[in-house]
């Protein structure tokens, strides 16, 4: 049986947005220390590891979870708005952090 033009336009609605889903959980990737972006703004995905005399702006109980920058996406993971295209540990922190408000 030749499928119809109704089911050709469906299968290949759902096959694109498939395609868009993927590029999206892709994009997701936990940002990493050592990447340049966050290596330059002293990210650490533990705060408590935030070297103290490099980072003086750091203080006990900042992290990304309280930063006004940060949206959480899950328990321990957020996107942040420095940062984009990649997810951010929660309890991390880099030198843009902003109390929220």
């Amino acid at each position: 049986m030749k499928p119809s033009r109704r089911q050709f336009i469906i299968y290949s609605s759902a096959s694109l947005a498939g395609l868009g889903l993927s590029a999206q959980a892709q994009a997701q990737a936990m940002l990493g220390e050592a990447e340049p972006a966050a290596a330059g703004l002293g990210y650490k995905a533990d705060a408590a590891a935030v070297d103290k005399t490099k980072f003086p702006k750091y203080a006990a109980g900042q992290v990304c979870t309280n930063c006004q920058l940060y949206v959480a996406k899950s328990a321990d993971a957020g996107t942040c708005a420095i940062f984009p295209g990649k997810l951010v540990a929660g309890p991390g922190w880099c030198n843009a952090w902003v109390k929220k408000a």
